[in-house]
């Protein structure tokens, strides 16, 4: 046998098994892809329950419907200045939300200080905390006779409970952590080499964060922006304990539902539907990036 010549069989130092399976195989058996085997039922059992308890309310909301007068009862006007006033508030919040979330996000996101872990728990305690609470504390806070809201109305007039700007502060006050969580997100996930090359080429910081990092996140903005309106549109719990519920100034789509289930059950199954509406585009537009 000659130095260099194949071993019997063809087979050299570098010859490949087309069988063979290697670390980097990306065939239909690789880690992570779904493998079609029988599911034992003591899985299939649970898992068909929970989908039936997530399912059926809303089935149930959809067949008890008024479809034949949808439109008319959606023309109402207690239902349009509900429905106006919801927009308005949540678009409102959503805008205050991304002038001090995406700051307050790129600071927990970019600098490091002491106390950074508990400041960025207390950003999210709104997450966890029943709206109820949060409103109560809005009042003891900007209330007429709060920590805040005496100094407000004793320098400025300014009253924000139960009044339509009072419902875009309990609004934004459960929704920007939303808004935090997300932009953070995408800046811890965002390449630091762009920005280290923009300030290598003498950009400062200003221009850096406004040429090369808002690109970089926009992504994770407009998802976060997306998600902190529809946060604020539902909101039920902080705006009727902070603003009250008063048809024309603070009667947001939520408090019109809780209104009309004691006087036109039909009148909240027709805003629920308008609400779950609002959730489905919502989860739509969020699919790619969280679903799939």
């Amino acid at each position: 046998m000659e130095v260099g010549s194949p071993p019997p069989g063809g087979r050299g130092p570098h010859h490949r098994d087309p069988h063979h399976r290697g670390p980097h195989h990306t065939g239909p058996h690789r880690w992570g892809a779904a493998v079609n085997r029988r599911a034992p039922w003591v899985l299939v059992l649970p898992a068909l329950v929970a989908l039936v308890f997530l399912v059926l309310p809303v089935a149930g909301l959809l067949v008890r419907a008024p479809w034949s007068t949808l439109g008319t009862r959606l023309a109402q006007p207690e239902i349009l200045d509900a429905l106006r006033l919801s927009v308005v508030c949540a678009t409102l919040a959503t805008v205050f939300c991304l002038i001090l979330g995406v700051p307050l996000a790129w600071v927990l996101a970019r600098v490091s200080f002491p106390g950074h872990r508990l400041v960025r728990a207390l950003v999210t305690v709104p997450l966890v905390l029943p709206p109820v609470v949060g409103g109560v504390a809005l009042l003891l806070v900007l209330g007429r006779s709060g920590l805040v809201g005496q100094w407000l109305y004793r320098w400025f007039g300014v009253s924000l409970p139960f009044t339509t700007a009072g419902v875009v502060v309990a609004e934004a006050f459960v929704a920007l952590p939303f808004l935090v969580v997300s932009v953070e997100g995408a800046l811890r996930a965002a390449d630091l080499r762009y920005e280290d090359a923009a300030a290598t080429l003498g950009a400062s910081r200003w221009t850096t964060f406004r040429r090369v990092t808002l690109p970089l996140i926009a992504p994770g903005i407009g998802a976060g922006a997306v998600l902190c309106w529809a946060r604020a549109l539902g909101e039920f719990g902080a705006t009727i304990t902070f603003a009250g519920n008063f048809p024309g100034r603070t009667q947001t789509m939520p408090l019109a539902v809780y209104l009309a289930l004691e006087n036109d059950p039909q009148a909240a199954i027709v805003l629920s539907l308008v609400l779950l509406a609002v959730s489905v585009v919502v989860l739509s537009g969020l699919r790619g990036r969280w679903v799939s």
